[in-house]
């Protein structure tokens, strides 16, 4: 069943556009890692460069658009009100920014920074979990969208404690199986947490942003439970040493990713918008990098001349994070930031001036342009993993070029709030004093 939304809880939008408009800069911080570094970053998928664009991506874009978009949709979609919503917002992106930095500099030997960067991140990701714990908590799972909300917390939670560990043992402040930690901090990251959090949204903006048909309840209602199962059960597998039930469930986990996909893209084909928009197109872009990646995984596990190459988990890396995850993090940006700059404009006209549409917030052409640039940056990371010395800095211009675009696109569509803000604030009071 489709969530009912109710705007009039929307939190201020100063909430979720401060996680918005940070995490270009990270993307662009990745694009100039590249640049720096070249082709060191692709020798290994353990190499001290690859492991800092991974988090760059994963954590510095990716978990902040998704903590973000979180705190506008949970009153939105679910009914669940976060308490004191700005101030929640501003001290989880305050520790969050800076736990994604130290991070880094701690892959890339800066500085030791994995216990700064435990802390910060601990105590910023777990303020937003027990804050929408705290929200959640007696909400109905009325849709699947709620529920599967549910469950992505609870992954989010899991992923933030096994970092944790793994920072630990990066320390050698206790002993861990970090290969094995490091497998199974992956499959609930990009799995159970990842995965989970996009279908739960995609039941909601998929079919009202896309014009497609509604999930099939069928798959809605079991999806993000059997996810979530499947990542417990890896979890216990891999690190009670049981190898070949935990190849079993990391196959079911791939597999379900995929499912996800292509019922996603089966949906897209039966849209009923006659052109393709932006977003329609990062999203299929975004699923059918998803779809390579799990066939690439399954031709490393059944043919051995791939399996045993280098290159193989560097390349699903790529197009998970990079073709994946930023694809559709983009896309939805795309149709959040112009949606949530008419709605505040709409609601602080209060009925008397009317906002823009939402195209004249950010056109099409400048999304247009971006995503090209953007999908390009993809094809140039895919291929520096095969010719790392000729293609990585290429590919670090373009990853960094469209990550400047989308922050220009988003800039310049808070530039049109603040502008039309002050034109409803000037409105409102010539009518006021009875100057209309």
């Amino acid at each position: 069943m489709q969530a009912l939304l109710s705007f009039e809880q929307a939190p201020p939008m100063a909430a979720p556009f401060r996680f918005f408009l940070t995490a270009p800069l990270f993307a662009l911080l990745a694009g100039a890692v590249l640049l720096v570094g070249g082709g060191d970053a692709f020798a290994s998928r353990w190499s001290p460069g690859a492991l800092a664009l991974t988090h760059l991506i994963a954590v510095g874009f990716v978990l902040q658009v998704m903590l973000g978009a979180l705190i506008q949709i949970l009153p939105v979609v679910a009914g669940a009100n976060l308490a004191g919503p700005l101030w929640v917002a501003r001290l989880v992106h305050a520790l969050l920014v800076p736990g994604a930095l130290c991070l880094v500099a701690g892959f890339l030997g800066l500085f030791p920074g994995f216990a700064p960067a435990a802390v910060l991140l601990v105590a910023g990701v777990g303020l937003f979990v027990v804050a929408a714990a705290r929200a959640l908590l007696g909400v109905p799972s009325t849709s699947h969208t709620i529920g599967g909300l549910k469950v992505a917390l609870a992954s989010l939670a899991v992923v933030v404690g096994l970092g944790v560990a793994l920072a630990g043992g990066l320390e050698a402040r206790w002993s861990l199986p970090l290969v094995d930690t490091t497998h199974v901090h992956a499959g609930w990251g990009l799995g159970a947490w990842g995965v989970g959090l996009l279908s739960a949204v995609a039941y909601v903006v998929v079919p009202m942003f896309q014009l497609t048909p509604l999930y099939p309840r069928w798959f809605s209602r079991a999806f993000g439970g059997v996810l979530f199962a499947a990542a417990t059960l890896l979890a216990a597998a891999t690190l009670s040493g049981r190898a070949v039930a935990g190849e079993l469930l990391q196959a079911l986990l791939v597999w379900l990713a995929a499912a996800f996909c292509a019922m996603t893209l089966w949906l897209q084909a039966r849209s009923k918008r006659a052109r393709p928009d932006a977003t329609q197109r990062l999203w299929r872009g975004g699923l059918l990098c998803g779809l390579a990646a799990c066939l690439l995984w399954a031709l490393a596990a059944l043919v051995p001349a791939i399996g045993e190459r280098d290159e193989w988990p560097l390349l699903f890396g790529v197009l998970v994070l990079a073709g994946g995850y930023m694809s559709v993090v983009v896309g939805m940006l795309y149709k959040i930031v112009p949606f949530l700059v008419w709605l505040h404009l709409q609601n602080r006209g209060r009925g008397k001036v009317t906002a823009p549409n939402m195209k004249a917030v950010l056109a099409e052409p400048p999304m247009q342009r971006q995503m090209r640039v953007h999908f390009a940056a993809c094809a140039l990371l895919a291929a520096a993993v095969l010719w790392p010395a000729w293609l990585a800095r290429p590919a670090g211009l373009a990853l960094a070029l469209s990550a400047a675009l989308l922050a220009a696109n988003l800039f310049a569509a808070l530039g049109v709030y603040r502008r039309h803000a002050a034109l409803v604030d000037r409105r409102l009071a010539e009518l006021a004093g009875g100057r209309a």
